[in-house]
């Protein structure tokens, strides 16, 4: 197996880890937070899908879908690049209001799907580049960056996971 089948096997796995996540879940279940400072399963969703947006249309020098494709609107809101949730305080995760799941993994597939083109158009060589960070040191590769994107993704499916998991043992325990 080469190195490209490894990462696009990773960035493959998302959407069916998030549709089992969020089968059955209602607008209610993904607005709904564990605890009153806590991520709710809409966000977390809907910001690991941002983050891969973002990253992937900056490394391939390109429009995020968020815009390009209107998913802006189907969320309801702006149309901003920056808007991926990351440093949002607790109050504007109280604020966010998820759209239905389809949408949710409707987008999530979309991006997973550009995101895996632009792998396969990638060289080794290609992966060496330097990112022009300076703040960061020593300065990230597209290699790098990439195997950030699917780690933090990862990582965030767990915790959409995990707010299920609460979201559905409160639901038993209050019968």
């Amino acid at each position: 197996m080469e190195w490209r089948e490894l990462i696009i096997d990773g960035y493959d796995r998302l959407p069916d880890l998030l549709k089992e996540v969020l089968a059955g879940a209602r607008i209610a279940d993904l607005d709904r937070q564990p605890h009153r400072d806590c991520n709710s399963l809409g966000w977390t969703v809907w910001h690991l899908t941002r983050v891969q947006d973002s990253q992937i249309a900056d490394l391939m020098g390109a429009e995020q879908l968020w815009i390009r494709d209107g998913w802006s609107k189907r969320f309801k809101r702006p149309a901003d690049p920056d808007d991926t949730g990351y440093g949002h305080t607790p109050e504007q995760v109280r604020a966010f209001r998820s759209p239905s799941v389809r949408v949710q993994l409707d987008y999530l597939r979309g991006v997973v799907e550009r995101t895996k083109q632009y792998l396969a158009s990638l060289t080794p060589s290609d992966l060496d580049r330097e990112l022009d960070e300076p703040w960061q040191r020593p300065p990230p590769t597209v290699g790098v960056r990439i195997v950030s994107v699917l780690a933090d993704c990862h990582q965030h499916a767990g915790e959409a996971s995990y707010i299920r998991g609460l979201l559905k043992a409160r639901g038993k325990r209050s019968r």
